[in-house]
């Protein structure tokens, strides 16, 4: 009766990886976590439906013949994402379907957008490709899109192009916070960029020592039109997450990102905490903290113990 803040299956995005051929991959570095066909993610979809929660969130696994330096496979409108899209479209209509937009899990270098031959990242000729990529995920049948890039200036060129293209009702959740965290390594696992990438992305990514620059670039992407923004990683910066909510009071989401679940399942492995306690401790601190939702790998375990 008491309680001040409540946790239901309705905050949770479920991140899913879509992968080649008819096969279930296992992660290494991700423990229960798997790399799924098209038509296995479509099951997935029916999982999260049945739990109640409201949407799941794509990444692909490019093949790595597919893989260029300038990430073109990220506009064939027949890519790993775009089939995956109508796959869960068709199977769970009403299922939310969140996609990525960036260029890393389609450059041979590993870096989310265009580099030039001294291996920066050049702004705004990747953010022209970003915005062509959201296009071709929104006519897929994608309700959000979320650009994970840290490129200037993209969510209003992303937004514009949806607007003259009629996806007038494609939201935009936008990285907005995104930190160059040491917590992201077995995601570059699971899309298959970590042994690829060359440097590090410290150039358009947030210096984890920086508060007042995320509340900059949360007020830049909402002025551009976006309609919810992320923080990520997730527990570490619980208190950008309050800052965030209590400066601009529009939906933020963060990210449990894969560090953080991989922590979680080492900790229970070893015997030093309780998977379960540990899980929705955690889940109901980012509620605590204002989230309006959570993506976590942990969705489909959240949800079943919500609801048992």
């Amino acid at each position: 009766m008491h309680a001040e803040t409540v946790l239901t299956p309705a905050d949770l995005i479920w991140p899913l990886f879509v992968t080649e051929g008819d096969v279930e991959e296992p992660i290494a570095s991700l423990p229960g976590v798997s790399r799924w066909s098209v038509q296995a993610i479509t099951e997935r979809a029916r999982e999260a439906a049945a739990l109640g929660i409201p949407c799941v969130a794509l990444f692909p696994n490019t093949p790595a013949g597919l893989r260029s330096d300038d990430g073109r496979e990220a506009l064939n409108p027949d890519n790993l994402m775009c089939r995956a899209i109508r796959a869960i479209k068709d199977a769970v209509p009403d299922l939310g379907v969140l996609t990525d937009v960036a260029l890393d899990p389609y450059t041979s270098h590993g870096h989310d957008g265009i580099v030039d031959a001294a291996g920066y990242v050049l702004n705004d000729e990747t953010s022209a490709v970003l915005t062509d990529q959201a296009l071709v995920q929104a006519e897929a049948g994608a309700d959000i899109v979320a650009p994970s890039d840290m490129m200037d200036g993209r969510v209003g060129l992303i937004r514009a192009a949806l607007e003259a293209n009629g996806h007038v009702n494609v939201q935009i959740m936008a990285y907005a916070a995104k930190y160059a965290s040491a917590f992201y390594g077995p995601f570059r696992d699971a899309v298959g960029s970590r042994g690829l990438l060359k440097g590090d992305k410290k150039t358009y990514q947030m210096d984890p020592a920086n508060a007042e620059e995320a509340l900059r670039e949360v007020a830049l992407d909402i002025a551009e039109g976006a309609d919810s923004v992320m923080v990520k990683p997730g527990l570490p910066y619980l208190d950008i997450i309050v800052r965030v909510k209590n400066a601009f009071e529009v939906p933020v989401f963060a990210y449990q990102v894969s560090g953080e679940y991989a922590m979680i399942e080492a900790a229970a492995a070893a015997g030093a905490g309780d998977r379960e306690a540990l899980v929705m401790e955690t889940l109901m601190a980012f509620k605590r903290a204002g989230c309006s939702g959570v993506l976590t790998y942990h969705a489909p375990l959240a949800a079943r113990l919500l609801g048992a």
